[in-house]
């Protein structure tokens, strides 16, 4: 799909939040966040390196500028706190469904945030960009079905779970979907 493609991500405000582009300078902070267990457990299962994150922080910004999407860094309006990270992803996973072409919408919260709201804070801002921006008509979410605090997040921003889970990584994985409707705020 041909559309404008913004070089790096935009910054975004929320009441409580900014959603910025990502830097070099947020490795650390990136870094600690994915070594929190109620951050990768229902991810990865293990702690990621600090090399795995500054790869991961790589593949966020370039996103951009191939897909014309991607994540940001979420930032505290108030104290800068690193909140955590959102957007949304081309990563061509294997699933046993296909979503060839549509965004997929992620989404990590440092536990220190928990329960504030934030979160939702966060994911509604990132989809009245999309909603706003990108040419689709839907985006997609997968969750490990252990992550209930995450599927409740999905659902109260506007994602319906499918009926089947999907196969992702040889596990039944909840399959959510969202319609991108330019006459509906999130």
């Amino acid at each position: 799909m041909t559309f404008p493609r913004p070089a790096a991500a935009p910054v975004l405000t929320s009441d409580r939040l900014v959603l910025r582009p990502l830097r070099p300078d947020d490795l650390d902070a990136s870094h600690a966040l994915w070594c929190e267990e109620s951050v990768y457990r229902f991810i990865s299962g293990k702690p990621s390196n600090r090399q795995d994150c500054w790869f991961r922080l790589l593949n966020f910004v370039g996103m951009w500028s191939m897909m014309g999407f991607g994540y940001w860094a979420v930032e505290h309006r108030e104290t800068g706190d690193y909140v955590g990270e959102v957007g949304f992803a081309d990563f061509k996973r294997a699933l046993s469904v296909d979503i060839e072409g549509h965004p997929e919408m992620g989404w990590i919260l440092s536990p220190r945030f928990f329960g504030q709201g934030l979160g939702h804070e966060a994911v509604s801002c990132a989809l009245q960009w999309a909603q706003e921006t990108l040419p689709f008509d839907k985006v997609f979410c997968i969750i490990a079905p252990e992550n209930q605090a995450s599927a409740r997040l999905a659902q109260r921003a506007g994602f319906v779970q499918q009926s089947e889970p999907v196969v992702f990584n040889e596990a039944p994985t909840l399959f959510f979907r969202r319609p991108l409707d330019r006459n509906t705020q999130s």
